[in-house]
């Protein structure tokens, strides 16, 4: 077979703000790859079918040299996020061709894994459920959902959570553990179609933060026993003051900060003393070790049996990654943004 395109989405250049599509990232069809020849040297060849966009991917847009808790992206290299591909062919005795496999997958059409480690084969435990789910709830932004949950939130029945960004993967699984355990839901979204959503998930207060003040909501609803926060800034603040005693807040985004060079800084810290809270930054990988086998035995059953909702914000085309960042960045994605590269 003679080499075919395959298209890549390239970091280009380090942006200031939001990233620029065509110009941060650029799809490239310069580079082809013989499917039948090219060279495994013990590892595999896979095709990507869908990947994930995540907010943290703006993080990724960084110089080098500047540390973080996850690596950068490397300028003229692809990007690379969750995803899911299909074995093409294999010199791993570990994969063969058919497998579909979960992992940090390149944003390119077809690659072949430098670091095999970081991939394995998924033995879907509901098979209803599609691929692009495998990435979404049922995926990293599940796992961090369920797993801040279990470690953090030391939930009582009768108390009051507030979810921000309550629409998105992660939080409106959130929403939905949440009232498993009995607990009054405060949702925050930054749409009226968002809103209704987390009316759907059971919140019990569902409000639009671009057109009603939040802290004005918190202070008629609350206090607040826990915050889910994956937002910071002024949201965060809010929180804060409107805290109860010994309450707890999970950190486990910034999507107000990742693109604005001045830190906000909050005002309402003196109640952090006050009322005894405990704040705690939530990554999924410390976690994994602990709670992964459990998740993949409850969450994807619930999914697929639709005690559990989720929705989907299709992108069709890696050629269109860009902009699908961009949405994410911005906040204008309907749901859980997803890349559909092929299909299966």
């Amino acid at each position: 077979m003679a080499p075919i395109t395959n298209g890549r989405l390239i970091f280009k250049e380090i942006p200031t703000g939001y990233p620029v599509p065509g110009k941060t990232t650029v799809y490239d069809k310069s580079s082809t790859i013989d499917l039948e020849n090219a060279p495994l040297k013990g590892s595999i060849l896979v095709k990507t079918l869908v990947l994930s966009v995540d907010p943290y991917l703006r993080g990724k847009m960084r110089a080098a040299e500047r540390e973080s808790y996850t690596p950068p992206f490397f300028i003229d290299e692809p990007l690379y996020n969750y995803g899911v591909g299909k074995v093409v062919r294999s010199e791993n005795p570990a994969f063969h061709a058919g497998d579909h496999v979960y992992g940090m997958l390149d944003f390119a059409e077809y690659f072949i894994p430098k670091d095999i480690t970081k991939l394995k084969v998924i033995v879907r435990p509901e098979s209803t459920l599609p691929y692009s789910v495998y990435v979404g709830a049922a995926g990293m932004p599940g796992q961090t959902s369920y797993y801040g949950w279990k470690e953090y939130a030391k939930p009582k029945a009768g108390e009051t959570i507030f979810v921000s960004t309550a629409a998105g993967p992660v939080g409106s699984l959130v929403v939905q553990l949440a009232k498993q355990d009995g607990l009054k839901v405060i949702a925050s979204a930054g749409s009226d179609e968002k809103v209704k959503f987390c009316k759907e998930l059971g919140a019990d207060v569902a409000f639009n933060y671009k057109t009603t003040n939040t802290a004005d909501v918190l202070a008629k609803e609350g206090p607040i026993n826990i915050y889910w926060d994956n937002v910071g800034g002024p949201t965060l603040e809010a929180a804060i003051g409107n805290s109860a005693l010994h309450g707890r807040i999970i950190i486990c985004g910034f999507i107000t900060q990742y693109n604005d060079e001045e830190p906000y800084g909050i005002k309402t810290m003196r109640n952090v003393l006050a009322n005894r809270l405990s704040i705690n930054g939530l990554l999924v990988f410390d976690h994994q070790e602990r709670y992964l086998d459990e998740f993949y035995e409850v969450i994807p059953k619930k999914l697929a049996s639709g005690e559990f909702k989720y929705t989907e914000d299709i992108t069709r085309g890696l050629e269109k990654g860009g902009e699908a960042i961009l949405e994410v960045q911005k906040g204008v994605n309907t749901a859980k943004k997803i890349i559909v590269v092929a299909d299966d």
